[in-house]
């Protein structure tokens, strides 16, 4: 096995494994393996096809906590706002929003790791929620950043470490398949795509595995703190590949 079949393995469990943990956050860990591995035409759909399929192998574990009522706003707007993004890509410079969403999440993350409790917002009900959604598809179709701001207001809201997994697994499982069905008819979808699929896989599957075992021993708080960390993270990756 060469270098480059050991990074994206490596890539494959280091998303899995943050993926069963938080139910998002594939891309943000597995990307630092696979860049250095193959080309971003080749990472980008590795990255949705690896984060659907553990989605998928955690979905079950999951699927009673899932609130429908509570996700269904989110999925919505997010399926309205993803190709608002994608018509935006000729408007407006995605990296300059990258920036922009990446200074946001250092700061924002930040404040939220040194506080010991959060603000809770209670306004807006679900249509507040749909149109998180829909802000959020359109930066999914804008810049790839589809999970951040539900994320963020899972944590604003209050909500426990079973609503709001609920809600970053379904969301972003919604998003991901529709990326995945518009990656296709792009053409992204090629064979030397799928050899680096089934090498990226094994490791995908027993990441996610060990990563669902982890959150089990998980309370609502430390689950709260890891997320905040992994979109801190996110941020700084963000802000570092702008100006890269």
């Amino acid at each position: 096995m060469g270098i480059t079949e050991i990074l994206v393995l490596c890539g494959g469990f280091a998303g899995g494994y943050v993926s069963g943990l938080t139910g998002f956050g594939t891309g943000l860990s597995a990307l630092p393996f696979w860049l250095n591995a193959v080309t971003p035409v080749l990472a980008a759909p590795l990255v949705v096809i690896c984060s659907i399929v553990a989605q998928l192998q955690t979905l079950p574990a999951i699927w009673h906590a899932i609130d429908w009522r509570q996700v269904l706003p989110f999925v919505l707007g997010g399926l309205l706002g993803v190709p608002a993004g994608t018509l935006l890509l000729s408007i407006v410079s995605a990296q300059a929003f990258k920036l922009f969403v990446g200074i946001f999440l250092i700061g924002y993350c930040s404040f939220m790791l040194a506080r010991r409790t959060a603000p809770a917002i209670n306004w807006g009900g679900r249509g507040a929620d749909g149109v998180v959604g829909f802000v959020g598809g359109i930066l999914g179709g804008l810049a790839g950043l589809s999970g951040a701001l539900p994320t963020v207001w899972a944590s604003l809201r209050g909500w426990g470490k079973h609503a709001s997994r609920g809600l970053f697994q379904v969301f972003n499982l919604t998003v991901l398949c529709f990326a995945l069905a518009s990656q296709a008819i792009g053409g992204f979808i090629t064979p030397a795509l799928g050899k680096l699929v089934m090498i990226a896989l094994p490791g995908t599957l027993l990441g996610a595995w060990l990563g669902r075992k982890t959150y089990n021993r998980l309370g609502d708080y430390r689950f709260n703190q890891v997320v905040l960390l992994l979109l801190l993270l996110s941020g700084i990756s963000i802000v570092v590949t702008t100006f890269l």
